[in-house]
């Protein structure tokens, strides 16, 4: 873990999330600045910086495609993105988001298009989401 790492101090639960999965090496939560409702990050819980240095790429994938299926069954979602340039935050992390007609976001996803949603609806989704 690295000490100043905001996603490490997430994943030892020093700072809240809205969890949809955990496992002992990935969670699962939303992103508080969601591109769309559902909009999920996932990330290992050991320090990694980028997503090709996470050990056991298939079950961090697998991950990735429940939270996928979780969306678009319990979600409506269209369909889903995966995107995983981790820039903004050094931890790897695979960004899953759902998309939907007239979303705002043509084509690729635009990530300055954030959307604004109150932390009880956030809530909402992500029990929705863990329902799967």
């Amino acid at each position: 873990m690295n000490e100043f790492c905001i996603f490490c101090k997430i994943a030892k639960g020093e700072i809240p999330c809205n969890k949809i999965y955990e496992d002992k090496k990935f969670l699962a939560f939303l992103d508080i600045q969601p591109l769309n409702p559902g909009h999920t990050l996932i990330i290992p819980k050991k320090h990694f910086q980028w997503v090709y240095d996470v050990v056991d790429q298939g079950a961090y994938w697998e991950v990735a495609k429940k939270t996928a299926h979780s969306l678009v069954k319990n979600l409506q979602a269209e369909y889903v993105m995966f995107v995983t340039w981790g820039l903004e935050v050094p931890h790897a992390h695979i960004h899953v988001v759902p998309r939907y007609d007239n979303d705002g976001h043509p084509g690729f996803i635009d990530f300055s298009k954030k959307k604004t949603i109150s932390a009880e609806k956030m809530k909402e989704i992500a029990e929705r989401i863990r329902k799967q």
